[in-house]
Order: C-alpha cells, then structure tokens, then sequence
C-alpha cells in the first residue's frame, strides 16, 4: 500500500512524494476529471516526487479539491481554497462541525446520567 507525504503548494505547484516499492499509477482528479501535466519522478529507495500543477481554470472562488489515486486507490487530496465563496464554504463546515459537537455533548451527558444512577 503506497504512502503519500505532502509538501505543500509552492509558485502554482503542489508537491509530495509517495512511498511504495512499485512505480505507481498516480492520477490526480478535480471535480471527477484527470489534472493535465501532473509529473512523477522515480528518486529510488521507493520514493517518487509528485508535483501537481494548479490549472488557471481550478482558481476560483471557494473550495477546490484534487483528488490523487494510484490506480484505483485514493492516496489522498488537497484544497486550495480562494474568494468570497471559500467564506461560506467555511462556515457552513463549522456549522456542520457544532451541530455534531452539540451531540456528541448530549449523548455523553446521557451516557454520564445513566452511569451514575
């Protein structure tokens, strides 16, 4: 099973290495559809450098989320985020998150309220 590491994004390409003793079949999908360019280099010892590189038409507002497999195996992802849409996109993952964080709250003080009786 192959490892990916990430490096991070630096001058409009991101970068990460994955680990696996066979050459992989990376792929990397945004919004369902093949990133053109991505390039994978073979550093040996089962290293291989990932570079991805952003496509002008991926920068826009909100969320953006590239998806990078090995063949059928999802190694990972990463978003980049841009604009006033990326705001909303924000808030409502932390509307989301409180909603499960209210709860996980009321089921741990049932659970308590049970125990202790």
């Amino acid at each position: 099973m192959a490892q990916l590491i990430r490096e991070g994004l630096r001058t409009g390409v991101w970068h990460g290495m994955v680990l696996q003793a066979t050459e992989p079949r990376i792929e990397v999908l945004l919004h369902g559809a093949p990133v053109p360019e991505v390039g994978v280099t073979d550093e040996g010892d089962g290293r291989h450098r990932l570079s991805v590189p952003i496509p002008a038409e991926a920068l826009e507002d909100g969320l953006q989320t590239f998806v990078i497999r090995d063949g059928e195996e999802v190694l990972g992802h990463f978003t980049i985020g841009a604009g006033d849409g990326m705001e909303a996109d924000l808030r409502a993952e932390i509307d989301l998150l409180r909603a499960e964080l209210e709860l996980l709250k009321r089921a741990f003080r049932r659970h308590c309220a049970e125990t202790s009786a």
